[in-house]
This record gives C-alpha cells, structure tokens and sequence, in this order.
C-alpha cells in the first residue's frame, strides 16, 4: 500500500507537472507543435485505456492513466493560456464554482432526502446554467450509441420523466421484442430491413432502459461479455493448436468441444 501524501505534497507535485509543462512545451519540438485538436483523439485513446485498467481492477495501471489524462488536461490548459483564453487556474475554479451550484444541499439551503433528489436538482441546474431548449440539449452527439442511449435515459429521468416499476420496463422490453421478431417472420418473402432495422433499434433502448432501472451499467455488462468471449475464443485458438488443428479447418462441432471446455475453467 502506498502512503499517501500530504495536502502540500499533492500541490507540490502539481506544481512541478506545471513547471515541466512550461519546460516541454518550450523546449520539445513534438510538445511545440501540438494543438488542441490535435491532441482531441489521443485524449479519447487515454480515456479508453483507463476504461480498461478499470474493468480489470488493476489500481497501479488505473494510477498511470490517471496521470496520462491530467497531462492532457494540464496540455489543454498551457495552450488556452497561449491563446489567452483559459489557463489551469481558470479551469480549476471553474470547476470549483460549478459544484458548488450543483450542490445547493451542501453550500446552500436545499434539502434532499436521497441519492436520486441530487441527481435531479444536478439536471436541473445544469439545464439552467446551459441555457438549453432541450433536457437532452446536453448529451454529447459524438458519444457512442449505447452509452448515449443510457446518458437520454438518465436526462428523462433526472426530471421525472421515467417507469414507476421495473415490470413496466419490461413489459416494454417484451413488446419490442414481438415487434422486432415480427420483421424476421419465416413466412415472408422478403425482410423489410430499413423497418427490422428501426425495431432492433427499438429493442437496445428498451433493454438499455430496463439495465439502467434495475441500476445495471449496460455498457460495462457489455463490455464485460466481450472480455469474457475473447477470453474463451483465444482459449479455443490455443487448444486447437496444441492438438495439431487449425482452427479455421474445424468444423462448428469440433470448436464447440474446445468452447464448452472454456466454461469449466
């Protein structure tokens, strides 16, 4: 366990990435020649890796992705202070100010009685500070679907606009699945795909919609099966080599001896 440190330490050490922000940015042709856009999708890129360290509960990798960010944060700041427009201070007491607003029950006279009372009276702050026509106006467009389905979800109801109970939700889970299996009717002569395509889309909301009332991030269900699946495949990848097979010349039957093994490991 690592010992943690003091307040001032922590403000050293910010100082110092500050300081040797300046220094790289001055001195390295690589740091000199970054701009904010161009810094956009390396930014995503660290994002998902620390995704990552956190789906496999690895702190000490959770540690180093956490520093790769704020370097990009502290980047962003040192070129808006280029431009004159922001630098780290402004950033930070930016970001002090906005959870104070958001938080009236704790700087204010507010009174909640719950977790879900804060997340409304935060959606409804937000939608006052933003200026937004729309509850959704917030939700990043360039987000993934899955994650923006959930992210609509949760701005519906973060003003009351959501299911009383969990069997409602699933209700509709099961009317979107009739509807979608309806377009794949064996009976018909062709698929109408536009339509079953529009139903399917229907269906992951719906799902989506139910993960989320039972407090289940489907996201990281999600993710976890992938995990799960690729763990699996590479071990049928290896057993069907030490056998002395190639795995693309097996047939469904072989392959499904080597899967089933995977699920007693």
């Amino acid at each position: 366990m690592a010992d943690i440190n003091s307040r001032s330490s922590q403000l050293a050490a910010f100082d110092r990435l500050l300081t040797i922000m300046d220094e790289l940015r001055e001195q390295c042709p690589w740091d000199r020649k970054q701009t904010i856009e161009s810094l956009r999708h390396l930014t995503i890129e660290e994002t998902f890796e620390l995704s990552d360290a956190i789906l496999e509960n690895d702190l000490e990798e959770i540690k180093k992705e956490l520093g790769d960010i704020l370097l990009h944060i502290v980047f962003y700041a040192k070129i808006g202070a280029e431009k004159k427009a922001f630098d780290m201070g402004d950033v930070i007491n930016s970001l002090c100010e906005k959870l104070i607003r958001r938080h009236p029950h704790i700087y204010g006279d507010t009174k909640v009685k719950d977790e879900e009372a804060v997340k409304q009276n935060w959606e409804k702050i937000k939608l006052q500070e933003k200026g937004n026509i729309s509850v959704l106006g917030g939700v990043p467009k360039s987000l993934p679907a899955l994650i923006k389905a959930m992210r609509i979800q949760e701005k519906a109801r973060g003003v009351g606009f959501d299911w009383e109970e969990k069997n409602q939700v699933w209700e509709k889970v099961e009317e979107e699945m009739k509807e979608f299996k309806e377009e794949f009717d064996v009976v018909k002569d062709a698929i109408d795909k536009e339509k079953a395509t529009a139903e399917f889309g229907d269906l992951l909301f719906s799902l989506i919609n139910y993960a989320r009332f039972i407090e289940i991030n489907p996201e990281e269900a999600l993710e976890r099966t992938n995990l799960k699946f690729i763990k699996r495949f590479q071990y049928l990848e290896n057993a069907a080599k030490s056998a002395g097979r190639k795995i693309g010349e097996m047939t469904l039957a072989e392959m499904d001896v080597y899967w089933e093994e995977t699920k007693k490991l």
